[in-house]
């Protein structure tokens, strides 16, 4: 790479993030979450990452809620976008695709989450960037992928759970299916674009050549069904709701206690037998009719034998009590609300909720789950402001002056 890291923007701030990134240069060309996230937990890792918005139609993220400050700075889109610098360019004029070209080629690597062929028909597609920068790893994110016959549909987080068959399987079986209650076609997609990025960064450093990384939502959704596909191309057992059940083990799921509900996992013989012993009633776990996993795996088995006991340990105490009882002897673990996980000792033991500049507040928000023994905790920024950095950026990676990027701005390049 031919940038001079001291002239990076803010030298001593994003500039010298440390990192296993650090130096690593990321143009995030996307909105929303399917993509912002993927640059954000790059950016988490030392990388400087530099968004990029149209100056009149921005990451319309920005409005969502909820809000902090006096100027109502939106929080979920800084839980995206932190530690990022901000430029604008307008891709829809020459100068601004020619900026972009010349910004490609000072980087490492381009995110965007377009439908497929809208970056080829402006004219700034991976056959094109590739010709100012043969090593650029280029992260395409989208509902359906860069091939196939759906390839060109539009697409939300819906859409991946209700194409890759998550949404089929998840609810109760006597009720419509329900799909999941986070983003996760939207968080999945982002998650395999970032290990994906990764990846090509190594394979470039080593080659010196880059390539197109190619993410699906429908894809990443298909990933995370579990034992389902396998079910199907074997049996042709096509999964369904099933509550808080499981498939094949019991007890393993959502169970009532005295003032919520816990999760309880003891289906193994040795978990079952540990647990009759937790809960005082030892001689259950050598009671013939229950006294092996298969035979509490059976329906008529388990529901006039094993939930009447599970309700007899569970209804006379709390999720508290319950955790104090199983300790890290059974899994067993509280229902948690969010207010009882951002509350967790563990929790904050484990550096997951962070503190994030929002406007002229310090904002709560979740942290990054990748822990790296030599990094510590990773510095946390504000997300930028729609083109707060066009002047130091343009400076640094360009050369260009205040001058001419007050002409690009009135050209609407910028």
């Amino acid at each position: 790479m031919n940038i001079d890291r001291a002239l990076l923007p803010g030298a001593g701030d994003l500039a010298a993030r440390r990192g296993p990134l650090s130096g690593v240069v990321v143009l995030d060309i996307t909105r929303v979450v399917a993509g912002p996230y993927c640059a954000m937990l790059l950016a988490d890792l030392g990388a400087t990452v530099i968004k990029v918005e149209n100056p009149s139609d921005p990451d319309y993220a920005r409005t969502f809620p909820p809000f902090a400050g006096d100027n109502r700075k939106s929080a979920f889109f800084t839980q995206y976008n932190r530690n990022k610098k901000g430029i604008t360019l307008d891709l829809k004029s020459e100068e601004g695709r020619s900026l972009l070209r010349a910004l490609v080629a000072k980087a490492d690597v381009l995110i965007e989450n377009f439908r497929p062929g809208t970056m080829e028909k402006l004219g700034v597609g991976y056959e094109e960037l590739c010709k100012a920068n043969p090593a650029l790893v280029y992260t395409a994110i989208s509902g359906f992928g860069r091939t196939g016959p759906n390839s060109s549909r539009p697409a939300y987080d819906n859409t991946g759970q209700a194409a890759g068959g998550l949404w089929s399987m998840n609810g109760y079986a006597d009720q419509p299916p329900v799909r999941v209650g986070t983003i996760i076609g939207d968080l999945a997609a982002s998650l395999y674009a970032a290990l994906g990025t990764v990846a090509a960064l190594r394979e470039a450093e080593r080659t010196g050549k880059g390539q197109v990384v190619d993410v699906s939502q429908q894809d990443s959704v298909l990933s995370l069904t579990e034992n389902a596909v396998v079910r199907y191309t074997l049996e042709q057992d096509v999964a369904t709701p099933l509550g808080n059940d499981h498939p094949f083990v019991r007890p393993y799921g959502q169970f009532a206690c005295k003032d919520g509900h816990v999760f309880f996992g003891g289906y193994t013989d040795k978990f079952w037998r540990i647990s009759c012993e937790i809960f005082g009633t030892p001689e259950l776990a050598s009671d013939p009719e229950i006294d092996t996993m298969e035979k509490r795996f059976d329906q008529g088995v388990y529901e006039r034998r094993i939930l009447p006991i599970l309700d007899g340990w569970f209804m006379g105490h709390t999720k508290a009590e319950l955790e104090e009882m199983a300790g890290d002897r059974v899994p067993l673990t509280a229902v948690k609300t969010i207010a009882e996980v951002v509350e967790d000792p563990h929790i904050a033991a484990r550096d997951m909720i962070v503190d994030v500049p929002v406007d002229d507040r310090m904002v709560r928000m979740f942290g990054n789950p990748v822990k790296l023994s030599a990094l510590g905790l990773p510095e946390m920024g504000p997300a930028p402001d729609v083109g707060a950095d066009n002047a130091e950026i343009f400076r640094a990676l360009l050369g260009l002056d205040d001058d001419e990027v007050e002409r690009l701005r009135a050209a609407g390049a910028l």
